[in-house]
């Protein structure tokens, strides 16, 4: 196995007690440098391969939009459940078919953080004007990761100030102690240096030690396991890797988590940065897969829905409208149909009636009153690896 040095052990002062504090190395690994072995060399080309064909299956849609829409929570569903969050997706896809004025509940507050952080990083990254890639935007991603949610009391869009730890009740028993708060800033500044380092490494293996290193140094008091995986869907996006979103790596990890943990501790505890990179291309090549054949499913069930819709014998232009907004509100009512089709009650009933008679939308809340509707077959795909 390969035994490298990543970084140095500092005696910390806290309140009551004395910690050995750990204070990793800059990127790139060193000493030695890292052995892109024929296993390695072998994954990155199957994972460059799986990237392709799921931008391909992008393509292919003919709206990317709503694939965003499901692949972006599932990433934020997966990513939140790995914290210990209890919502699903379905939780997720109920609270937004609600009123605008509906309150989530906190777990699904969470979720819907997550999307609203990866949504304004995105935007800064592809702006002109906006953040680049930078400590910057991930403090200001950091701060809407947290805003109103457990933790949110811890610093939110700040980096800590004070000493956290990694297991145990304290830093004296805890299973990992990150870098003291006085060095963040130097820590932080190599990290935010090999965003952009002239380093010949493929943009894919860079990811992968990227999230390493910020899980190592555990910049904030809070939600840097879901900012750092964030990061990896960022940067997937950034280098060119992927034109959207698409790959829901959290999947991987939620699966593998205590295979994922032990990853991430013996590439910090034994520099084996080696091992880490075969199990986080093998994840890019798995969930890459798979999204590529959801992709598909999705697409090939709404073309079959929409050809049986098409010959309805009752179809009309507002139960058209209303279906093909069905992939980006896959739960409705008849007051949210209005608002999505600007129409009438009437219509849209009309319109909710032969959608499923088609055998579209399933009424699911058993209601007389205010009932709900689900493009449930469309839900049932979205959600198998994720409920």
């Amino acid at each position: 196995m390969m035994t490298r040095i990543t970084g140095q052990y500092v005696r910390q002062n806290t309140t009551d007690e004395q910690v050995q504090a750990f204070i990793p190395y800059p990127l790139p690994p060193r000493d030695p440098p890292l052995q892109l072995n024929a296993k390695i060399q072998a994954l990155l080309h199957e994972a460059e391969q799986a990237l392709i064909r799921l931008d391909l299956a992008g393509d292919m849609v003919p709206s990317l939009d709503w694939f965003l829409y499901a692949f972006v929570r599932k990433e934020a569903v997966l990513s939140s459940q790995i914290e210990g969050t209890q919502a699903t997706l379905v939780d997720l896809i109920a609270f937004e078919a609600q009123p605008a004025h509906t309150v989530p509940n906190q777990d699904v507050e969470e979720v819907c953080n997550y999307i609203t952080a990866l949504t304004y990083a995105r935007e800064q990254l592809s702006s002109p004007t906006g953040l680049p890639l930078s400590n910057r935007l991930l403090n200001e991603t950091h701060k809407r990761l947290m805003a109103g949610v457990r933790g949110a009391n811890k610093l939110p869009g700040e980096m800590r100030r004070s000493q956290n730890w990694i297991g145990g009740t304290r830093p004296g028993n805890a299973m990992y102690v990150p870098p003291p708060p006085q060095i963040l800033h130097d820590v932080m500044g190599d990290f935010e240096r090999y965003f952009h380092a002239d380093d010949d490494l493929h943009p894919l293996l860079r990811a992968g030690l990227l999230h390493v290193q910020f899980e190592t140094i555990h910049p904030y008091l809070d939600g840097n396991g879901r900012l750092g995986r964030l990061l990896v869907s960022l940067l997937l996006e950034h280098w060119g890797l992927l034109k959207k979103p698409l790959l829901y790596l959290s999947l991987y990890f939620k699966r593998y988590q205590t295979l994922y943990y032990q990853h991430l501790n013996i590439a910090r505890t034994d520099g084996d940065w080696e091992r880490w990179l075969i199990f986080f291309l093998e994840g890019v090549i798995t969930v890459a897969n798979e999204a590529t054949q959801c992709a598909r499913s999705l697409f090939a069930l709404v073309g079959e829905d929409r050809i049986r819709l098409m010959a309805h014998q009752h179809v009309h232009i507002a139960a058209l409208r209303l279906f093909e907004l069905l992939p980006r509100h896959p739960l409705i009512t008849v007051a949210s149909g209005i608002a999505l089709i600007h129409a009438t009650k009437p219509t849209v009933g009309r319109a909710v009636d032969i959608l499923m008679d088609a055998g579209i939308l399933v009424e699911t809340s058993g209601r007389k009153r205010d009932r709900i509707f689900s493009y449930q077959r469309y839900i049932d795909v979205l959600r198998q690896e994720v409920d």
